[in-house]
């Protein structure tokens, strides 16, 4: 028998893509020619040539996969490409996100570590619970420019005469909508405030020239202790006029025998007018096994005149506030007709340890009036929440157990110091008694 013609095929590599297709090109061209469907059988080993160019496919061998991964999606190349982007976007904004937080966090903890954390008190110093006074901080906070003044100061020591002269303002800042001002300037002393002048208003200028002078009487010793202010004001016809900036000057510090004439850059004004409303001298003393706060009303002086005879007839309450809410109080007695007053009274509360330092006493002066109601005369607060020699005299107390701390201090209006204490309003409690007679009335 004769031996069968058999067709090998060689174990060659897979073919691409490519070399397919120009075999495919080259297999119909030979049928073609040949004219004939007729294959031909040869025991020799058939070699495949492509002739297209496979230079794409040598240099990009990872583009045609990634096609093939895009031709598999059932999605247009517009919305893999927009899912992609969308992708890429939440992605950014995470990592903002955790950026953000981590810096929040770290404020945090800055702003922990700068607050005084008094639970740790020992009882053996009192450097850690002093802060300093107001006038000594500086905030580093950027001042805004509210332009100069030009004034003069003359005292006539004959006849006791300060002369206070207001000659113009320059760069003032403007405060109306068409970048102008209204500007005028009052003028008063302090402590007496008796009489305040007022310059005439110039209309829409930033550099008003008054050339005016105010009078004011002060004796050599008041001129010691008195201040000179003069602040700038933009008139508003229909609304509450606006400070621009304010001068002040202390009267002790000028030469008596020439003519003071300057210019001063104006600087923000002060929130609370500083008065001379006296001052008020006590004794604290803390025992902290019996936990008994005591408390000494000595005296007082210099206070403010509230009758019209000039005289006053004072008396102190002695208050505590724990949780910014009040707590307890107690009342001294009527001193009449003096501003001078000697008390003497001692008060004692029950304070715990726990308590003393969420505890502030507040300390007022009242005029009585039989007819009408109690004026305040002054106020202070100590407590773990004062300032400066309030928080000395607190800390002394403190630090020094059982044994009584006095000191001397300057009483300060009422409105600056409820603001400081920012106490809460008390929540009506009905009474019993008066809600079971309302019920009985309205069910007879």
């Amino acid at each position: 028998m004769k031996p069968r013609n058999v067709f090998k095929m060689p174990a060659v590599h897979q073919p691409s893509r490519s070399s397919i297709r120009g075999h495919r090109a080259s297999k119909s061209w030979a049928q073609t020619k040949a004219g004939s469907s007729k294959l031909l059988v040869t025991n020799q080993p058939i070699h495949i040539v492509s002739t297209m160019s496979t230079h794409n496919a040598s240099v990009h061998p990872t583009s045609g996969s990634f096609e093939d991964l895009l031709d598999h999606i059932p999605l247009p190349q517009w919305a893999i490409y927009a899912i992609f982007g969308l992708g890429g976007l939440i992605i950014l904004l995470c990592c903002l996100c955790i950026c953000i937080k981590c810096c929040c966090k770290r404020k945090k903890r800055q702003k922990k570590d700068q607050q005084i954390l008094l639970k740790g008190l020992d009882g053996k110093t009192a450097t850690a619970l002093v802060q300093p006074d107001m006038e000594d901080v500086d905030y580093g906070s950027v001042k805004q420019y509210r332009g100069k003044l030009l004034y003069s100061l003359e005292y006539n020591a004959t006849l006791s005469e300060l002369t206070v002269g207001i000659k113009q303002a320059d760069s003032l800042k403007a405060m109306d909508l068409g970048r102008s001002s209204d500007p005028y300037v009052k003028v008063y002393i302090l402590p007496d405030k008796a009489k305040i002048f007022e310059t005439k208003v110039f209309k829409n200028t930033l550099n008003p020239f008054f050339n005016e002078q105010f009078t004011f009487q002060l004796s050599k010793s008041a001129l010691q202790k008195s201040t000179a202010v003069m602040k700038v004001f933009d008139f508003n016809r229909f609304t509450k006029h606006e400070i621009i900036g304010e001068l002040r000057v202390q009267l002790c510090n000028i030469d008596q025998n020439h003519v003071i004439e300057e210019w001063q850059d104006l600087a923000k004004p002060a929130k609370f007018e500083e008065e001379n409303l006296g001052e008020i001298c006590f004794s604290l003393c803390y025992v902290p096994i019996s936990s008994k706060l005591t408390v000494v009303i000595l005296e007082a002086k210099d206070l403010k005149s509230m009758d019209l005879g000039g005289s006053s007839d004072p008396y102190v309450k002695v208050q505590l506030t724990l949780d910014k809410r009040k707590w307890k109080k107690r009342i001294t007695s009527i001193k009449k007709k003096s501003l001078n007053p000697y008390f003497n009274e001692s008060f004692t509360f029950d304070v715990s340890l726990d308590q003393i330092q969420r505890v502030n006493l507040v300390i007022s002066v009242w005029d009585h009036d039989a007819m009408s109601r109690n004026d305040s005369m002054g106020k202070l607060f100590l407590g773990c929440d004062s300032t400066g020699n309030q928080l000395r005299h607190w800390a002394d107390m403190l630090s020094n157990p059982r044994r009584p701390v006095a000191q001397w201090h300057s009483l300060l209006s009422a409105e600056q110091v409820n603001a400081s204490l920012g106490l809460k309003r008390k929540i009506p409690v009905p009474n019993k008694v008066k809600e079971n007679k309302l019920l009985k009335k309205h069910f007879k």
